[in-house]
């Protein structure tokens, strides 16, 4: 940094314009963990929001300032500095609204999935900031979308949740006139994270990091020897499909039935079918956590989501019944030892590599965090999500309660696995689950024949 920039930054901090913080937990994990550079597009979420309701380019930009200065993550950007980066948190945030009226060739559903790719792959300047960008489409007067993008590391997916809430209730206070701001969030990103680092230390983290050298020891990576930059370049592959709406319910009934989570449940058939598609008994995943146990946090963007590393053998001459009863324990064990994976990275001494994650290859997901439509008088508005998280995986099996309904999202490679083989895997999960729930106490070797 030239003389004349650290003079303007030194003025900035003592004027309150600006303020330094170190990063959180999960931020850490990204500069620290991730196969990608922290400023790498594979690193930004995007959601699409259907919004119906006669809205103006004045009223949408008026709106969406009021979660701006409301919410302190969206006013953050990264200083890079020679021991690490720190957070940069404006006092004003920098309003990056943009609004456009499609031309009719741009108005149909394709048309606009196109648009928000483009929109969606736009990198951020890390440093200037801002790291996030809203762009409202309007198809007509009464019929927008709004592609909403921000980087994991001021985000996740509760994230996007609050983001549609707090945008919709903006509107209606505007156009109703009420002139009061939004009141405050009951913690900010920067205090959760205060607080996180003062829970966490050596001697809390002590006895996990002891339980998860045992967890994880002896295992051995699947997909050893691909490591590189080119493993981590360029966007995964999507697939989505659904579950039919029987067995959606019947895993549920499974799962209650069986004193298990519904996430035990879908887990243990993942597992089932993964062994039989890679040919290997011990199968670890890493799943997503929303990371938000106090309620202070429930109002607050940020990225707050952490990992936790859940190990499985499959054994095919045991019962899906016993195996379910096997993994809920371990899920159970699992997160109650769960800890910032920055932190087990470490202890373990797995650091991660270009296209290399530390611990875990594989990402299993049950996504229950709250995506709400919003109803109000002259306006609604549904979310649908984009894309999702970072490139720290090989694969990933997404699975996201839809109301009574299961929807399954596949994210993978391509550069390690053709599509068909994918939907192969796909199709195993769904007869593995089918199966389960007609026969219980089937053996697991049976349920992939």
């Amino acid at each position: 940094m030239s003389g004349d920039k650290r003079a303007l930054l030194k003025q900035r901090l003592e004027s309150g314009e600006l303020r330094l913080q170190p990063l959180t937990f999960p931020q850490r994990e990204l500069w620290e963990n991730s196969p990608v550079p922290p400023g790498d597009t594979a690193n930004h979420i995007c959601c699409l929001i259907e919004v119906r309701g006669n809205i103006t380019p004045e009223d949408g930009a008026g709106a969406f300032q009021s979660v701006l200065e409301r919410q302190e993550a969206l006013r953050v950007s990264f200083l890079p500095g020679k021991d690490g980066p720190v957070q940069m948190i404006r006092r004003d945030g920098i309003m990056n609204f943009r609004f456009r009226e499609l031309r009719e060739e741009e108005k149909s559903p394709e048309a606009v999935e196109e648009i928000a790719r483009k929109i969606f792959s736009e990198p951020f300047d890390m440093l200037q900031g801002p790291i996030y960008r809203v762009d409202m489409l309007r198809r007509a007067a009464d019929d927008h979308v709004v592609v909403f993008t921000i980087h994991h590391a001021i985000g996740d997916g509760w994230t996007l949740g609050l983001f549609v809430q707090e945008l919709c209730l903006a509107y209606i206070q505007r156009v109703r006139g009420l002139k009061d701001p939004m009141p405050p969030v009951p913690q900010s990103y920067s205090a959760w994270g205060a607080a996180e680092r003062a829970v966490w230390r050596a001697a809390e983290m002590a006895p996990r990091i002891a339980f998860w050298k045992m967890h994880l020891a002896g295992y051995q990576r699947l997909w050893s020897g691909l490591e590189g930059p080119a493993m981590a370049s360029g966007p995964h592959v999507r697939l989505v499909s659904h579950f039919p709406a029987e067995l959606s319910k019947a895993v549920r009934e499974l799962a209650r039935k069986s004193s298990a989570t519904l996430f035990s449940t879908l887990l243990v058939g993942f597992q089932v079918a993964f062994s039989r598609w890679a040919k290997t008994n011990d199968v670890l995943v890493g799943t997503p956590v929303a990371n938000r146990s106090k309620q202070a946090s429930n109002e607050t963007m940020g990225y707050y989501a952490g990992i936790v590393p859940i190990r499985g053998r499959v054994d095919t001459g045991r019962t899906f019944a016993a195996s379910l009863r096997a993994m809920h324990e371990t899920t159970v064990t699992c997160f109650a030892n769960a800890m910032p994976f920055a932190e087990l990275a470490q202890a373990l001494g797995d650091k991660g590599a270009p296209g290399h994650n530390p611990i875990f290859e594989v990402r299993f997901a049950l996504q229950n965090h709250p995506i709400p439509d919003v109803a109000l008088p002259g306006l609604s508005a549904k979310l649908r999500m984009c894309a999702t998280g970072t490139a720290r995986y090989h694969l990933a099996c997404e699975v996201t309660e839809e109301g009574e309904q299961l929807e399954v999202v596949w994210l993978f490679r391509p550069q390690l696995f053709p599509q068909a083989e994918v939907e192969n895997l796909g199709r195993l999960f769904q007869s593995v689950l089918t199966g389960a729930c007609r026969s219980p106490e089937a053996r697991v070797a049976t349920l992939t024949e």
